[in-house]
């Protein structure tokens, strides 16, 4: 008899098409459900070649924000759509609030509809935010934390080996997730803690950079080793995580497609005046930046700049819309320095917030692919942006300066005519670049008009389901050889 699914384990099943061919044997890797440290693994001379790296469009004609990896094999005739009948793919997540676990949900979806059996698994918070559950996708509870844990850590990896046995594919988002995917997708191989390959293929999408130091970097760093080593495919949200997985050897890299959702619909022709009025801005320019009010969002340069602004007649009114940690310590510097800055909290009217901007700032310390970069772009605001990880090459933005040294740190120019860029951390330049943009209407116009262009040319979610597609239909073919 056909083996049947555990009613008690919401596991993938094994009653479809399982994967044949022997089972890949290599290096051992070390679990990273203890400390994080690594101390196993054998060294490469040079990458392996499971995945192919390549340069240019994508097959739909679409810009990529970087390098696109499809994996082992050609993804086929150009805008060819590849099924995925009865393919058994895990999707691994942690703690997510945000972008990341919308690109996971706006990929499985898309993934079931092309005949995949998907399973997403992480913490029960995730299916409470996000609701994976549905639309031909199941979801299977992980507690998998956003530090380092040894015991639960371990609970983890044997919960994750237990639901991810019969997959054809495993698919992790995040630094965290992916180690312990990888401990988890290994055999165990002799000796304590100590694992060799032989497991289905793991692709590990990498989002984040770590901006902290000390312990936490450390174990960052001890993390990256074992994805680096275990992962089959590696996918980088922006360029500098992917040097850094070719710094590391890992054995293919490519860089990931990170879409924001389409917009359900656009502001109507009365939101910028009815936003406006709201707010209180009157006549004065209004400059809006929308994201976490955490570490990385760079938040204290932005309150440094409108210090500067404050001089201005009339004085720009800074709305920053969002919720997190800093927010108790932002709101004690407005009111103590005096600043002109109003905290909004979370907003669920960003499309009409953006419209009555009269710029947008996106002052982070880092980022991969922004959400509201692309949402900035897609409702046409003048933008000005640091220039970190992702953010050039979405604005496309070339690498190099103007020669004549002119613009005092601003990238501007035809490569990257959608948005102004400016150095994270330097509220100088910054102030200046917003100043730039409010004492120019020709260039604020001409920066709005290059934002909607540019955002017609960036990726879509059905994009980033078909570069999935090829890279599993790839990956799993290559393993059956």
């Amino acid at each position: 008899m056909p083996e049947q699914p555990n009613p008690e384990n919401p596991g993938l099943d094994t009653t479809g098409p399982a994967n044949t061919g022997p089972e890949p044997t290599g290096s051992e890797t070390p679990s990273p459900e203890t400390t994080g440290r690594e101390t196993t693994g054998r060294e490469t001379t040079g990458r392996e070649t499971t995945g192919r790296e390549t340069t240019g469009r994508e097959t739909t004609g679409r810009e990529t924000t970087g390098r696109e990896t499809t994996g082992p094999e050609n993804a086929g005739p150009a805008g060819a759509e590849r099924g995925l009948d009865g393919m058994r793919v895990a999707l691994v997540l942690g703690t997510s609030a945000g972008g990341v676990g919308r690109h996971v949900r706006s990929v499985a979806v898309r993934l079931a509809a092309r005949g995949a059996r998907v399973l997403v698994c992480g913490p029960s918070s995730t299916e409470e935010a996000f609701g994976f559950a549905g639309d031909g996708v199941r979801f299977a509870a992980v507690d998998l934390a956003d530090r380092p844990r040894p015991v639960s850590d371990a609970k983890a990896v044997a919960r994750l080996r237990g639901l991810l046995r019969g997959a054809d594919v495993v698919h992790a988002h995040g630094l965290r997730a992916g180690a312990l995917a990888v401990a988890a997708c290994a055999r165990v191989a002799p000796g304590p803690l100590r694992f060799s390959r032989g497991g289905p293929p793991l692709v590990v999408t990498l989002h984040n950079a770590l901006i902290a130091g000390g312990r936490t970097a450390a174990i960052y760093g001890a993390l990256e080793r074992v994805v680096a080593r275990g992962a089959t495919l590696v996918l980088g949200v922006s360029p500098d995580l992917e040097e850094r997985m070719r710094e590391l050897r890992a054995r293919s890299v490519g860089h990931a497609l990170v879409p924001a959702p389409a917009p359900r619909s656009q502001p109507g022709p009365a939101a910028r005046a009815d936003v406006r009025a709201e707010l209180g801005a009157g006549e004065r320019p209004l400059v809006v930046t929308v994201g976490r009010l955490a570490e990385q969002k760079g938040l204290p340069t932005l309150l440094d700049a409108a210090r500067g602004w404050s001089g201005r007649t009339p004085t720009p009114l800074v709305v920053i819309a969002g919720a997190g940690p800093l927010a108790e310590d932002l709101r004690d510097r407005v009111e103590a320095e005096d600043l002109p800055v109003r905290l909004l909290g979370r907003r669920r009217d960003v499309p009409a917030l953006l419209a009555a901007a009269d710029v947008a700032v996106v002052p982070s310390v880092w980022e991969g692919q922004p959400l509201i970069v692309q949402e900035i772009l897609r409702a046409g605001r003048p933008l000005v942006a640091t220039r970190v990880g992702g953010i050039p090459g979405m604005v496309g933005a070339g690498e190099r300066a103007r020669a004549d040294g002119s613009g005092a740190g601003l990238l501007h120019g035809p490569e990257s005519e959608a948005a102004l860029l400016v150095p994270p951390g330097d509220p100088e330049a910054l102030q200046r670049a917003v100043s730039r943009v409010l004492d120019d209407p020709a260039l604020a116009l001409r920066l709005g008009s290059a934002a909607a262009r540019r955002a017609a040319r960036l990726p879509t979610e059905d994009d980033a389901a078909r570069q999935l597609a090829d890279i599993y239909h790839d990956l799993v073919t290559a393993r059956a050889r």
